[in-house]
């Protein structure tokens, strides 16, 4: 449809941060990465698609704010010194932070394929999508929905043991 086009239109590089456990420190390298690639220059945003530990907004120091809508969708929170960074996660749409996400895979991958079409991301240059620990749903609704843009790479972040 016409507003999948639009709202990744402007966007050149999907960076997906993926691993095969959790706890290995995905979040941080996709904030690190997005800081690192700011004071580059870059224009950059992160899309939160851990939906059970939806843990960047806090990294950000952003989890008391509100995503908002626009004509073209969510408009995500601009975060760090000069609010530069673009930050959609479904810990915005919580009534409480620390609220649990149960739900089962339908709900999830709508909520994913939602914030693919519906965030209006403007002009980047990377979006850096962190993703849940593992190899669920999530990963393969990600994937999907990112599939027609062509822009995908991927950083795969591993432990020692």
């Amino acid at each position: 449809t016409l507003a999948e086009r639009t709202n990744l239109a402007g966007v050149r590089h999907i960076l997906l941060v993926l691993s095969g456990k959790g706890g290995v420190g995905k979040s941080t390298i996709s904030t690190e990465l997005a800081l690192a690639l700011r004071n580059a220059g870059k224009r950059v945003g992160i899309l939160d698609v851990d939906l059970c530990g939806p843990s960047i907004p806090r990294m950000l120091r952003a989890q008391d704010s509100a995503v908002h809508q626009c004509d073209s969708g969510w408009v995500p929170v601009f975060v760090g010194q000069d609010e530069a960074i673009a930050l959609m996660s479904i810990g915005f749409l919580l009534e409480r932070p620390d609220d649990a996400v149960v739900w089962r895979g339908p709900k999830k991958n709508a909520l994913i394929k939602q914030f693919v079409t519906d965030v209006a991301w403007g002009d980047l240059d990377f979006l850096i999508v962190d993703t849940p620990p593992g190899t669920s749903d999530e990963h393969i609704s990600t994937v999907e929905a990112l599939r027609p843009y062509q822009l995908l790479g991927a950083i795969l972040v591993t432990t020692p043991q």
